[in-house]
Protein backbone atom coordinates (compact mmCIF):
# COMPACT_ATOMS: atom_id res chain seq x y z
CA UNK A 1 0.00 0.00 0.00
CA UNK A 2 1.39 3.24 -0.81
CA UNK A 3 2.71 5.26 2.48
CA UNK A 4 1.35 8.65 1.48
CA UNK A 5 -2.31 7.34 1.48
CA UNK A 6 -1.98 5.68 4.24
CA UNK A 7 -0.39 8.77 6.28
CA UNK A 8 -3.41 11.03 5.71
CA UNK A 9 -5.44 8.33 7.35
CA UNK A 10 -2.89 8.11 10.44
CA UNK A 11 -4.07 11.43 12.15
CA UNK A 12 -7.70 10.13 12.32
CA UNK A 13 -6.02 6.54 13.55
CA UNK A 14 -3.78 8.89 16.42
CA UNK A 15 -7.14 10.72 17.34
CA UNK A 16 -8.76 7.36 18.20
CA UNK A 17 -11.04 6.05 15.08
CA UNK A 18 -10.61 2.54 14.86
CA UNK A 19 -7.65 1.90 11.64
CA UNK A 20 -8.65 -0.56 9.08
CA UNK A 21 -7.23 -3.70 8.58
CA UNK A 22 -4.83 -2.24 5.52
CA UNK A 23 -3.86 0.53 8.14
CA UNK A 24 -2.61 -1.95 10.41
CA UNK A 25 -1.50 -4.23 8.37
CA UNK A 26 1.40 -1.45 6.75
CA UNK A 27 2.11 0.26 10.01
CA UNK A 28 3.38 -3.41 10.80
CA UNK A 29 5.74 -3.69 8.24
CA UNK A 30 6.34 -0.01 7.23
CA UNK A 31 9.14 1.23 9.84
CA UNK A 32 8.36 5.08 8.81
CA UNK A 33 4.79 4.94 9.08
CA UNK A 34 4.97 3.31 12.70
CA UNK A 35 7.43 6.28 13.58
CA UNK A 36 5.01 8.98 12.60
CA UNK A 37 1.75 6.92 14.07
CA UNK A 38 3.53 7.03 17.25
CA UNK A 39 4.45 10.54 16.96
CA UNK A 40 1.25 11.86 16.45
CA UNK A 41 -0.29 9.84 19.29
CA UNK A 42 2.15 11.56 21.17
CA UNK A 43 0.98 14.87 19.91
CA UNK A 44 -2.48 13.95 20.49
CA UNK A 45 -1.80 13.46 24.13
CA UNK A 46 0.10 16.22 25.17
CA UNK A 47 -2.81 18.33 23.31
CA UNK A 48 -5.73 16.22 25.70
CA UNK A 49 -3.82 17.54 28.56
CA UNK A 50 -3.20 20.92 27.45
CA UNK A 51 -5.76 23.49 29.11
CA UNK A 52 -6.61 26.64 28.31
CA UNK A 53 -5.58 29.56 30.41
CA UNK A 54 -8.25 31.10 32.53
CA UNK A 55 -8.59 35.23 31.21
CA UNK A 56 -7.94 37.44 34.59
CA UNK A 57 -12.04 38.17 36.66
CA UNK A 58 -11.86 41.42 35.38
CA UNK A 59 -10.91 40.84 31.39
CA UNK A 60 -14.26 41.44 29.96
CA UNK A 61 -14.95 44.43 32.78
CA UNK A 62 -11.08 46.27 31.57
CA UNK A 63 -12.93 45.28 27.75
CA UNK A 64 -16.02 47.37 28.09
CA UNK A 65 -14.07 50.28 29.82
CA UNK A 66 -11.76 50.27 26.72
CA UNK A 67 -14.83 50.05 24.26
CA UNK A 68 -16.79 52.90 25.76
CA UNK A 69 -13.18 54.76 25.96
CA UNK A 70 -12.68 54.25 22.24
CA UNK A 71 -16.13 55.40 21.59
CA UNK A 72 -16.25 58.42 23.55
CA UNK A 73 -12.83 59.36 22.17
CA UNK A 74 -13.45 63.15 20.07
CA UNK A 75 -12.60 62.09 16.44
CA UNK A 76 -10.30 64.54 14.23
CA UNK A 77 -12.45 65.35 10.86
CA UNK A 78 -9.48 63.83 8.90
CA UNK A 79 -9.30 60.71 11.00
CA UNK A 80 -11.89 59.52 8.37
CA UNK A 81 -9.87 60.04 5.29
CA UNK A 82 -7.77 57.12 6.71
CA UNK A 83 -10.74 54.80 4.95
CA UNK A 84 -9.81 54.71 1.36
CA UNK A 85 -12.98 54.68 -0.38
CA UNK A 86 -13.92 58.26 1.79
CA UNK A 87 -11.21 59.99 1.20
CA UNK A 88 -11.10 58.62 -2.98
CA UNK A 89 -14.60 59.83 -2.86
CA UNK A 90 -13.55 63.28 -1.22
CA UNK A 91 -10.64 63.90 -4.17
CA UNK A 92 -13.54 63.18 -6.84
CA UNK A 93 -15.60 65.60 -5.28
CA UNK A 94 -12.61 68.46 -4.60
CA UNK A 95 -11.81 67.88 -8.49
CA UNK A 96 -15.67 68.06 -9.66
CA UNK A 97 -16.43 71.31 -7.70
CA UNK A 98 -12.83 72.82 -8.74
CA UNK A 99 -13.84 71.94 -12.29
CA UNK A 100 -17.37 73.35 -12.26
CA UNK A 101 -16.15 76.40 -10.21
CA UNK A 102 -13.72 77.12 -13.08
CA UNK A 103 -15.97 76.38 -16.01
CA UNK A 104 -18.93 77.80 -14.57
CA UNK A 105 -16.48 81.07 -14.03
CA UNK A 106 -15.61 81.62 -17.86
CA UNK A 107 -19.13 80.44 -18.99
CA UNK A 108 -20.32 83.78 -17.08
CA UNK A 109 -17.23 86.00 -17.84
CA UNK A 110 -18.15 85.06 -21.92
CA UNK A 111 -22.15 85.61 -21.19
CA UNK A 112 -21.28 89.03 -19.37
CA UNK A 113 -18.66 90.18 -22.39
CA UNK A 114 -21.25 88.92 -24.77
CA UNK A 115 -24.33 91.05 -22.98
CA UNK A 116 -21.75 94.17 -23.69
CA UNK A 117 -20.68 93.92 -26.79
CA UNK A 118 -23.74 92.15 -28.08
CA UNK A 119 -23.46 88.88 -30.56
CA UNK A 120 -20.00 87.88 -31.16
CA UNK A 121 -18.52 85.95 -34.05
CA UNK A 122 -16.40 83.25 -32.01
CA UNK A 123 -12.98 82.24 -33.62
CA UNK A 124 -10.63 80.26 -32.48
CA UNK A 125 -6.77 81.28 -33.36
CA UNK A 126 -3.88 78.27 -33.01
CA UNK A 127 -0.52 78.61 -32.60
CA UNK A 128 1.68 78.87 -35.22
CA UNK A 129 3.78 75.45 -36.29
CA UNK A 130 0.71 73.41 -35.82
CA UNK A 131 -1.48 72.40 -38.61
CA UNK A 132 -4.57 74.72 -37.58
CA UNK A 133 -2.53 77.17 -37.32
CA UNK A 134 -0.91 76.73 -40.56
CA UNK A 135 -4.40 76.33 -42.16
CA UNK A 136 -5.83 79.54 -40.76
CA UNK A 137 -2.67 81.52 -41.63
CA UNK A 138 -3.09 80.26 -45.36
CA UNK A 139 -6.68 81.29 -45.24
CA UNK A 140 -6.23 84.76 -44.39
CA UNK A 141 -3.35 85.57 -46.65
CA UNK A 142 -5.15 83.79 -49.22
CA UNK A 143 -5.51 87.06 -51.61
CA UNK A 144 -1.41 87.82 -50.76
CA UNK A 145 -0.27 84.53 -51.37
CA UNK A 146 -2.29 83.60 -55.00
CA UNK A 147 -0.47 86.98 -56.55
CA UNK A 148 2.86 85.83 -55.40
CA UNK A 149 4.84 85.01 -57.99
CA UNK A 150 7.78 84.03 -55.91
CA UNK A 151 5.81 80.67 -55.04
CA UNK A 152 5.15 80.05 -58.38
CA UNK A 153 8.85 79.82 -59.20
CA UNK A 154 9.63 77.63 -56.22
CA UNK A 155 7.17 75.70 -57.27
CA UNK A 156 8.48 74.72 -60.65
CA UNK A 157 11.99 74.79 -59.46
CA UNK A 158 10.61 71.63 -56.99
CA UNK A 159 8.88 69.82 -60.08
CA UNK A 160 11.99 70.21 -61.91
CA UNK A 161 14.40 69.19 -59.55
CA UNK A 162 11.69 65.83 -58.79
CA UNK A 163 12.15 64.60 -62.00
CA UNK A 164 15.76 64.67 -62.54
CA UNK A 165 15.88 62.24 -59.81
Amino acid sequence: MNCNRIREELVDVASGTPASPEVETHVRSCAECAEVLAGLRQTMALMDEWQTPEPSPYFDVRLRARLREEQARPHSWLEWLRKPALGVAATVLVAVGIGLFQGGHNLNDGAAMQSLQGPVEHTTVAQKGTAVGDLQFLEKNSELLSDFDALDVLDTQDVNSTQLN
